[in-house]
């Protein structure tokens, strides 16, 4: 999310960022489904939105009393992006379930959600930090480690834009690396599909100073 599409100029104006937990992460909901649909939608992860699955999905989200959410806001104070984080014992288990089949404790992580940024507001570094503020988060709360997720998508899948550069090599800046073996699958509906699919999806992690 830290790059705009090639050839896009960057805005002058920066963001400004704001923490959000507790009780108000729950009055974001809709924002974040919002957000969720409207950055989703685009490669890699091609979701076709459901309000409904949103519903279920943020309502989980909020109850968690670890949540986080960092809003990144324009400077008229319209949010623009948004980034989530959670204790990974309180996430969804398609994604606990890979840590404790190799031994990990989920308790020991702080699972970094999404992270949707707008595409005119992308090249300010915006990722960056998103993953600074939620991993103070973590620390505050007793974590010494974070995760996140990819989705694994073919090399030769239709719908890969051509020239489309991987984030991996950012990732990897912030100190994350893949880690072997564990995969999570996790389903949702691509645009064009009748159903919903699985889909793998890479972990990563890193040890927080």
């Amino acid at each position: 999310m830290s790059a705009g599409p090639p050839g896009m100029t960057p805005l002058a104006t920066p963001l400004s960022y704001q923490v959000t937990a507790g009780d108000d992460v729950g009055h974001l909901v809709d924002e974040l489904a919002r957000l969720r649909i409207a950055v989703f939608a685009d490669w890699p992860y091609l979701y076709d939105g459901d309000p409904d699955y949103e519903a279920r999905y943020l309502a989980r989200f909020a109850a968690s009393t670890g949540a986080v959410v960092v809003i990144a806001r324009d400077p008229d104070g319209r949010i623009v992006g948004a980034a989530t984080g959670a204790p990974l014992a309180d996430h969804a288990d398609e994604f606990a379930a890979p840590f404790a089949a190799a031994g990990l404790d989920p308790a020991d992580f702080f699972y970094h959600a999404e992270s949707v940024l707008l595409a005119p507001w992308r090249g300010h570094g915006a990722g960056r930090e998103f993953f600074r503020l939620r991993e103070a988060a973590a620390r505050a709360q007793g974590f010494r480690r974070a995760a996140f997720c990819s989705v694994i998508r073919p090399d030769d899948h239709p719908a890969r834009p051509e020239g489309q550069s991987s984030l991996e090599p950012f990732w990897r800046r912030l100190g994350y690396s893949p880690l072997p073996g564990l995969v999570a699958q996790f389903s949702w509906r691509d645009r064009g599909e009748a159903g919903d699919s699985v889909k793998p999806m890479q972990l990563w992690s890193r040890t927080l100073g």
